[in-house]
């Protein structure tokens, strides 16, 4: 690799770190003609799938259009943006490694919903307003109703695990006593 600050053709790797949850690679580098030290970053090159459209249309995935679609979703919410990046690198992620080489837009809306709905119910219906077409007021209320139906069956699941959890420790506890 040349030196950006002399070009000088030869440098040498001194360091190398994984980075980006190990997607990618941090290479620190050294010129052999100037000593400058710089970074350079390795991720393997994906062929993203095309995109096929309702209408039958074909489209090269575009990274930036998924990446506006999630952010106007989530314009003013209170959700951190280091939760926001994650969710974006993991569907790129399952994207980029799908081995088809089409997906439809409808198998890629669902991904998007599935991380807004962890992310954030509010963007989650706003993304759905548009990517399921909601007709009318009677669309919202069904698909917040069914948001509230699903947050209260995970609830129920979370409370029966901690009563489990407890149930244990107090059965240890109990035996513990006994000995």
């Amino acid at each position: 690799m040349w030196c950006p600050f002399c070009n000088h053709q030869e440098t040498r790797v001194v360091d190398s770190r994984l980075t980006a949850e190990g997607f990618q690679i941090r290479r620190r580098r050294e010129c052999g003609e100037c000593g400058a030290r710089f970074n350079t970053y390795e991720t393997p090159e994906l062929k993203a799938p095309n995109v096929v459209k309702a209408d039958g249309t074909r489209q090269a995935f575009d990274e930036d259009k998924l990446k506006r679609g999630i952010g106007k979703a989530l314009e003013k919410r209170p959700v951190e943006t280091e939760a926001v990046e994650r969710a974006m690198r993991l569907l790129i992620r399952r994207i980029r490694t799908l081995e088809e080489s089409e997906i439809s837009s409808q198998q890629l809306g669902g991904w998007v919903a599935e991380e807004l709905a962890r992310l954030d119910q509010v963007a989650y219906v706003r993304f759905a307003s548009v990517y399921r077409r909601f007709e009318d007021v009677q669309a919202f209320r069904e698909e917040i109703e069914r948001l509230e139906r699903d947050e209260l069956t995970r609830l129920d699941a979370r409370q029966i695990s901690l009563l489990r959890e407890m149930g244990d420790d107090a059965t240890e506890a109990e035996s513990s006593k006994n000995e």
